[in-house]
């Protein structure tokens, strides 16, 4: 744990970032320290200056980055805007949301070597640095393979393992885990863990996946909307005292601590406020409910989870949507939207889809699950020809992906890549949005008006003059979602949709989502965040090795537990807080946010706390 009068490793003073072209700095005047030891949380909503703060930290802002910087920043007593960012680099390891930017060697042990060599180490000391690097996010057997053969998450771990064999005292990672499976987080965070136990390291932590980090940092800062400092404290102090504020700000908090704000409000007494599944569970089986709300009237309201009426508390688990009819019944079933048959596709010398065969309903929303290099991204590009299927493997409709051209495929389906400037082609914002408007020949007006609308739609209309690249993490990956969705195709399928997003922006584009699937489009999704797709997928394919492991409605999926172990996956927060509960077996088959109990009318938790009398978690 870090000593409180350790001198800093890390000050950064009154920083404010102006990009050339932009008149707001963001972040603007932020001052904190990080002492050796130290692991602090850097949160905020997208747009906030996360991204931009973590660039200055190594001297890529301004010496690189086109900048206007104020105020300063020391790492181990050097300014980080006049010492030479190859001198910053053996002080500071980053690793960066995109782990495309930072490869560059054609094998995955020359990608770690690389570093340590330009520092001239004996060759002994380089190997072993990149041998131990690479054991610990699971790569060394890999080490022959070209990057580009990895999975994004795969290649996420390799950037971690390049930053980690430089040894600098600070190392800076901006969502290191964004595209890594369960088993990776997990494995990410136990290395990452023995880095800092010695107590000469410190972390700066970008993620919006707080139930993997809230164990494994110190402390937390919050910039605002503005980029200003809204919070820097202890975990408990933030994250548990601060929650509701937070989540109005549309910070990232943990599922289960969005649960508990749930379940206050419904009347549930929850002090201290849980952060993980297990405090969640032990505070609701240890605590009793208001007087107001008796469990009787509990278990019998019928609108006590919204949209079950007529259902009891005990089945309100989300129902698949959409089911094709039993052709037992003599109904004749609605053919696929999409069709999937016998498709094995390759990548160099290795076969990543072995005879995959699949159907995809008109209207569905699925999503597909799995470990990382389970084929995924594989199998979703191929759907969607960015990857070009054999011949009469994949039909949208009538349509053979495998002979489509271009334009004809943009019309029919739209994707969104799991790195939003992988499809950016434009110069400012609002051309890569009008560009799509424009192919289908529309007059000048509507391009503006409809530009414009889904620009204000997004929260981008302040940047429609801004390049794309320049955007934050999050607004890139809004800005790619609304390129997709111009085009009006009958299905939209996205990698990763959340990755890079605050909460409130993430909620806003599922919704959307949501009301385009309820309209009729068809949303496929691949995604590694278990409770988003409990919260909104009706089916769920589960695929490891490059075949389909199971595929089903999304509650039977996550309900068979041996299901989710074979393929490397863990159940959603929400269901491992509430499967094994005692106290409140009407809440035990409860797996979305959205099926939690109404809130009592007029209860505002964040002002009127309930104390709890029977223990806390």
């Amino acid at each position: 744990m870090p000593v409180s009068a350790a001198v800093p490793l890390l000050r950064v003073r009154e920083l404010g970032v102006t990009y050339d072209g932009e008149r707001t700095p963001v972040p603007a005047s932020v001052s904190f320290d990080v002492a050796p030891g130290e692991v602090v949380l850097l949160l905020g909503p997208s747009g906030s200056g996360k991204s931009t703060l973590t660039l200055a930290l190594n001297g890529l802002l301004p010496q690189t980055v086109p900048a206007t910087v104020t105020g300063s920043v020391e790492v181990d007593g050097l300014d980080t805007q006049t010492t030479p960012v190859a001198e910053l680099s053996t002080r500071v390891g980053m690793v960066f949301q995109d782990p495309d930017a930072q490869l560059v060697t054609g094998t995955v042990l020359d990608e770690v070597a690389f570093g340590p060599e330009n520092l001239r180490m004996p060759v002994a000391d380089v190997l072993a640095r990149a041998e131990a690097a690479l054991r610990r996010v699971g790569l060394w057997e890999r080490r022959s393979e070209n990057p580009d053969r990895l999975s994004g998450g795969g290649r996420q771990r390799l950037a971690i393992a390049c930053a980690l064999a430089m040894g600098p005292p600070l190392l800076v990672l901006d969502e290191p885990t964004a595209n890594l499976d369960p088993a990776g987080i997990e494995e990410v965070y136990a290395a990452l863990g023995e880095l800092v136990a010695a107590g000469d390291r410190a972390i700066v932590l970008v993620e919006h996946n707080l139930d993997a980090a809230v164990g494994f940092v110190d402390r937390v800062v919050v910039l605002d909307d503005e980029g200003g400092l809204a919070a820097d404290g202890p975990v408990d102090a933030v994250l548990r005292g601060r929650a509701g504020e937070l989540h109005d700000m549309g910070v990232w908090l943990p599922v289960s601590t969005i649960a508990a704000l749930r379940l206050r409000r419904a009347g549930f007494a929850l002090e201290p406020l849980p952060l993980t599944p297990e405090e969640l569970r032990d505070a609701l089986d240890a605590e009793g409910l208001r007087e107001a709300l008796g469990a009787r009237e509990l278990r019998d309201a019928p609108d006590a989870v919204p949209g079950a009426a007529g259902r009891s508390r005990a089945s309100s688990v989300a129902e698949p949507v959409e089911t094709l009819p039993d052709p037992s019944t003599g109904a004749v079933a609605e053919p696929p939207l999409i069709a999937v048959r016998n498709l094995t596709l390759r990548r160099g010398r290795a076969e990543v889809l072995h005879g995959v065969d699949l159907d995809i309903p008109r209207g569905a929303f699925l999503a597909v699950v799995g470990a990382n290099g389970a084929g995924k991204t594989s199998l979703i590009q191929a759907i969607a020809g960015v990857v070009t299927p054999p011949k009469g493997t994949v039909h949208i409709g009538d349509l053979d992906i495998g002979r489509a051209d271009a334009r004809t495929l943009s019309s029919q389906v739209g994707f969104v890549f799991q790195n939003p400037e992988h499809q950016f082609i434009a110069h400012t914002v609002f051309d890569e949005v009008a560009h799509g408007l424009r192919r289908q020949r529309l007059s000048d007006d509507q391009v503006r008006e409809r530009t414009q609308a889904l620009l204000e739609r997004f929260g981008l209309a302040t940047k429609a003059g801004s390049h794309p690249f320049l955007l934050s993490g999050g607004q890139k990956r809004r800005l790619s979602v609304g390129t997709a969705l111009v085009a009006g195709a009958p299905a939209l399928v996205l990698d990763e949709p959340t990755f890079g997003q605050d909460r409130a922006r993430a909620d806003e584009l599922l919704s959307l989502l949501a009301e385009l699937n309820s309209e009729g489009t068809t949303i496929v999704v691949v995604t590694h965040d278990m409770q988003l797709v409990t919260e909104y997928a009706h089916r769920t394919v589960v695929m490891a090795d490059g075949r389909v492991l199971a595929d089903g409605a999304t509650a039977d999926v996550f309900a068979d537990d041996a299901l989710i172990a074979r393929a490397g996956l863990r159940p959603p927060p929400l269901r491992r807080a509430l499967s094994t509960l005692q106290r409140h077996p009407e809440l035990s088959r409860i797996a979305r946010l959205a099926d939690l109990p109404a809130p009592v009318p007029g209860r505002d938790p964040e002002r009127q706390a309930p104390r709890t009398t029977g223990g806390g978690a």
